[in-house]
């Protein structure tokens, strides 16, 4: 056995040497020279505290700056540390270059390597500050305007991280220094200013806009008719509209749209009623904005496939030149919004919400931007856009100068939003695997459908939980804990994934009820890899290594020695800690799908490969995570696995059974080794099987003969 763990380490020392560390920053002159060619002078930091950075000059004149992130943005990455980049932008607002200059992301450093990262990086030269950056790749022939980037898989959130620190340093330095970018002094609401108006006079006010767009000003602007586009769902008359009488009864020839700012009580309050809109008040954070839009005609400010919660494609607002951020409140999603008497109903009205850090000024005008995109096939899609003024009286506002505070991003509410499905289906699964864990005596009497009901739940863990939602724990999760700690504890470093935080959670309760098992054998997307390989070596045939039980005992010690090590090392080095977590091999199998340097892949197949002869040979004697868990999990409140009094004396058949050793001959459970497979319990409830069962039974028969 011992040669097995030699053999293991070699390979273990062998595929630390290729990775290297991130350390050595580059030279920022050099980086700035390649930004601005044409620069002859580069400029030391301003003292500037509002935006710290590096004037670019070409002879005198003055041709761009340069500036780093982490002088003007803080927003930690997915390892709690910030990504610090390189920025350049030109006079006009456009991105030069952005350089990478130190990040501590694990799936970049041990994963992936640097490339994808600086790859995504080069996607926003020659693009401007002002447009509108989505992150993934179109759906289809969608074209909104917007800047789509390709991001990186495995990688979602460190790109959206560095996404958002590149958007929000641009934009400061962009509105601090260039005076098309620049924003007005913020105003506030007056709430004690209300005017009580009926929805003719919203109208008429031009406080609650409405917006008419006839058939022939958009087929102008396509130049062409819209009949040319057949593969469109658009609902429109057979006859097109003369344009000397545009009179069109019908409303289908033309498209109206109904908007307005509601966060003054006068189009508020009376446009929602007052109940109403104090809740859309109450539920609004400090300096959010909310606007409600609906339409009707022959297209829809919305898409077929717009979910509620989301950005909406086909409408967006601009304000001073620039993009403002709008997304969806679902502020309805319990029922239907009903405005006030007289107001048109209809069922696409969407109240939108703008974020604190958009920097958007409700007492100065702006414009409502509506994106119509025609398919003429599959291949050609042509896109027209058309805005609208909109412009609120001056008596609604007091405009007052604030100090500039650090933008509250609340990246994570965003990451969380955008996989709301892969959240629901999670929850969904937890629960149900809650209440069979609650019902395990009930489940296991049928033992055939228990049996497939934990395959199938395994199938998922893996599938679902592993390969797609990412949802691996590693013990690199707990130096992220441990280093929070003993630094400054940020909630929002943690709810950066939120499949790692559900399960870091879930398991952390369920460890003081159920103990480590729960997890590890049921939740864990590799330990279920290795029970799966363990299902296919019985159809094999293989045979299994017994393990001495003196041998097996002192070998459940490694993975504690592991673990105490990488904890240790973790308070001198996080670099050093995170390449040596590179033991896991969970990163390899799960995270990257075995696609990566190929010691990586021998290393993590060698250890299923052994798992085919010794069952999860792995988490038994070498998990450094299941040994952290199986630490807190000793503290459990119950023990739930039931046990006859015959068990170990004189029953052994449990412990001949357990697969993973957890059941001593005295007929103990050792649950800090238990995974919780619950075939104990199956046997225990089955009369076939269970001996002190079958004698009750036989007894029970005499009795009644």
């Amino acid at each position: 056995m011992n040669y097995i763990f030699h053999a293991i380490f070699l390979i273990y020392l062998s595929l630390m040497a290729p990775i290297t560390l991130c350390d050595e920053e580059p030279q920022i002159d050099q980086l700035i020279q390649t930004m601005f060619p044409k620069a002859t002078v580069i400029g030391d930091k301003t003292a500037d505290p509002a935006a710290p950075l590096r004037p670019v000059y070409q002879l005198n004149e003055i041709i761009g700056y340069a500036f780093e992130s982490n002088d003007l943005v803080d927003l930690p990455g997915f390892s709690g540390e910030r990504i610090n980049l390189l920025i350049g932008i030109d006079t006009q607002g456009t991105f030069t270059g952005v350089s990478l200059l130190h990040h501590h992301e694990p799936i970049f450093m041990h994963g992936l390597g640097p490339k994808p990262l600086l790859e995504f990086l080069r996607q926003y030269e020659q693009h401007s500050v002002a447009d509108r950056f989505i992150v993934g790749r179109k759906k289809g022939h969608t074209n909104t305007g917007a800047t789509y980037l390709d991001g990186v898989t495995k990688a979602t959130v460190s790109v959206i991280v560095a996404n958002d620190t590149i958007l929000n340093a641009a934009l400061k330095v962009a509105r601090s220094k260039l005076a098309e970018f620049a924003q007005q002094p913020p105003a506030t609401i007056k709430f004690d200013h209300l005017e009580n108006m009926s929805w003719p006079t919203l109208l008429s006010s031009e406080l609650v806009r409405h917006w008419t767009i006839d058939r022939s000003t958009v087929e102008t602007a396509l130049d062409g008719s819209l009949n040319d586009y057949p593969t469109q769902r658009l609902n429109l008359t057979n006859e097109t509209l003369d344009k000397d009488t545009p009179d069109d009864k019908t409303g289908k020839n033309k498209i109206e749209l109904y908007y307005a700012y509601l966060n003054p009580p006068t189009i508020g309050q009376n446009l929602l009623g007052g109940h109403e809109y104090q809740q859309l008040m109450a539920r609004l954070k400090p300096g959010e904005h909310a606007f409600a839009i609906m339409s009707e005609g022959f297209y829809s400010y919305l898409k077929d496939d717009f979910k509620p919660g989301t950005v909406p494609a086909h409408i967006s607002l601009v304000q001073h030149g620039l993009p403002i951020s709008i997304r969806d409140t679902n502020f309805y999603e319990m029922g239907a919004l009903s405005l006030m008497t007289g107001a048109p109903k209809l069922d696409n009205l969407h109240i939108f919400r703008i974020r604190p850090q958009a920097g958007f000024d409700p007492s100065a005008p702006m414009q409502l931007q509506l994106i119509i995109e025609l398919a003429k096939n599959h291949l050609i899609t042509d896109r027209v856009s058309f805005d609208d003024d909109y412009t609120l009286p001056a008596r609604f506002f007091d405009v007052v100068k604030v100090e500039n505070t650090e933008q509250n991003t609340e990246l994570w509410v965003r990451i969380w939003q955008s996989r709301s499905g892969q959240i629901i289906i999670l929850l969904i699964a937890l629960a149900l695997l809650t209440i069979a864990f609650i019902k395990q005596h009930k489940l296991t009497r049928q033992h055939k459908f228990f049996h497939r009901f934990r395959w199938a739940f395994l199938i998922f863990t893996l599938l679902f939980i592993g390969f797609y939602a990412q949802g691996q724990l590693s013990v690199v999760n707990i130096f992220t804990v441990l280093l929070g700690l003993r630094n400054d504890f940020d909630i929002g470093v943690f709810l950066l994934d939120p499949i790692i935080f559900i399960l870091w959670v879930y398991t952390f309760i369920s460890l003081f009820l159920f103990g480590r098992g729960l997890f590890c054998g049921w939740l864990c997307p590799f330990g279920a890899l290795q029970e799966m390989l363990s299902w296919l070596s019985k159809r094999l045939g293989l045979k299994q290594v017994n393990i001495p039980n003196a041998l097996h005992r002192r070998l459940l010690k490694v993975k504690y020695l592991l673990l105490f090590s990488l904890l240790g090392l973790c308070f001198y080095s996080l670099n050093y800690a995170e390449k040596a977590a590179e033991i896991e091999p969970f990163k390899t199998a799960i995270t990257l799908t075995f696609i990566r340097y190929w010691p990586f892949v021998v290393y993590a197949v060698l250890l299923l490969g052994i798992g085919l002869y010794i069952h999860k040979f792995y988490c038994r004697y070498v998990c450094p995570l299941g040994a952290g868990l199986a630490i807190l999990g000793h503290f459990k409140l119950f023990e739930w696995l039931t046990r006859r009094k015959e068990c170990g004396s004189p029953c052994q058949l449990c412990h001949h059974r357990c697969e993973i050793d957890a059941i001593k001959k005295t007929g103990e459970i050792d649950y800090d080794e238990c995974i919780q497979c619950l075939e104990c319990i199956v046997i225990i409830n089955d009369p076939q099987q269970c001996a002190p069962a079958k004698v009750a039974l036989k007894k029970s028969a005499i009795r009644s003969n």
